[in-house]
């Protein structure tokens, strides 16, 4: 399965999902966009042997459908992009596109919901557990339908730097796992369970 990366920040996601993706792996990363020419992310796609290219206009869609059908792209992973894909991507692409999100949705997720925010409001919550979430993509943020969790319990004395570092270690085992799930398949589907990291 060829798959297309976006990404807005350092990559941690996209490192975590190319080493999964070894030789012989049912999937391949083709590309890397980003909205971001400094993208930590563009470097380590580089460094991977992976294509990678800057969105001049990331609200056009045909500017997306142009690099994803150059390269053959059969599902879109968002790893890490904070901005919301355009609406005729979403069209072509619908029931191919991934996000991965820090928390366990629909709870903390939205619009501004990302990075530091999220284990803010996670903290301010009271909340017990965090996670990680992948979910397929539709026009609205964080709202299409959830195909694995990984659940992360919040510990006494926690801050947001703490808590974001064991959410991402949750983020960066889920994100491949269902990747490979969906190259087996040949399309997303539902991992089986749950997946739980002990504190």
């Amino acid at each position: 399965m060829r798959i297309a990366v976006a990404v807005s920040g350092r990559g941690s996601n996209l490192e975590a999902l190319l080493r999964a993706l070894g030789p012989g792996a049912p999937a391949l990363v083709v590309l890397v966009l980003s909205n971001r020419a400094d993208a930590g992310a563009l470097a380590r796609a580089a460094a991977h042997g992976v294509d990678t290219a800057v969105l001049a206009d990331p609200g056009d869609a045909e500017e997306w459908l142009a690099h994803l059908a150059r390269h053959q792209a059969e599902l879109l992973v968002l790893a890490g992009y904070v901005k919301l894909v355009p609406a005729g991507v979403i069209q072509r692409y619908r029931g191919r596109i991934l996000n991965v999100h820090p928390s366990l949705l629909p709870a903390f997720g939205g619009k501004g919901m990302y990075g530091r925010r999220v284990h803010e409001a996670v903290l301010a919550s009271g909340a017990r557990e965090s996670g990680a979430t992948v979910h397929l993509v539709d026009e609205l943020y964080d709202r299409g339908p959830i195909l694995a969790q990984a659940r992360v319990p919040v510990q006494p004395g926690d801050d947001p730097e703490r808590l974001a570092a064991r959410v991402l270690e949750a983020e960066h085992r889920l994100l491949p796992a269902v990747v490979l799930a969906a190259a087996a398949a040949g399309r997303p589907v539902p991992l089986p369970e749950a997946v739980e990291l002990q504190p």
